[in-house]
């Protein structure tokens, strides 16, 4: 496998999203990265955050709004949407890891992970 070439554009993309409890779209990222690289490209900002995404660097949530949202924090846990502003949380809880051996009973070939959404109302847009 080729050594990728250092890009401090992708370094400040992955700092970002490491740096935020936000599940941001590509728009937002490139919004925010813009204020230190006013030259930077959204297409730029898209292949990094996909680059990212290959190399585990970075999680993408897809199906939650119709836009990709991208998550820093790439260990293994849990996300609630909200049903009224549509934001992201990361949710803590315990794993729930042995669904997959529940899964593989019933299933002929290999579940090997999954992901998980949990829906409902968040706590500001209860009150």
């Amino acid at each position: 496998m080729a050594t990728m070439k250092f890009s401090r554009q992708r370094e400040a993309i992955k700092e970002y999203l490491s740096n935020t409890k936000e599940h941001p779209t590509a728009d937002t990222v490139y919004m925010n990265i813009r204020k230190t690289y006013p030259n930077i490209s959204l297409g730029t900002v898209y292949r990094n955050l996909n680059l990212l995404v290959d190399q585990g660097e970075v999680i993408k949530l897809n199906g939650i709004d119709g836009s990709d949202h991208f998550d820093g924090q790439v260990k293994p846990h849990y996300h609630f949407v909200c049903n009224g502003c549509n934001r992201i949380y990361d949710l803590e809880m315990e794993s729930i890891e042995h669904i997959d051996s529940i899964a593989n009973k019933n299933f002929p070939g290999k579940v090997e992970g999954h992901m998980a959404y949990f829906y409902g109302t968040c706590q500001e847009c209860l009150e």
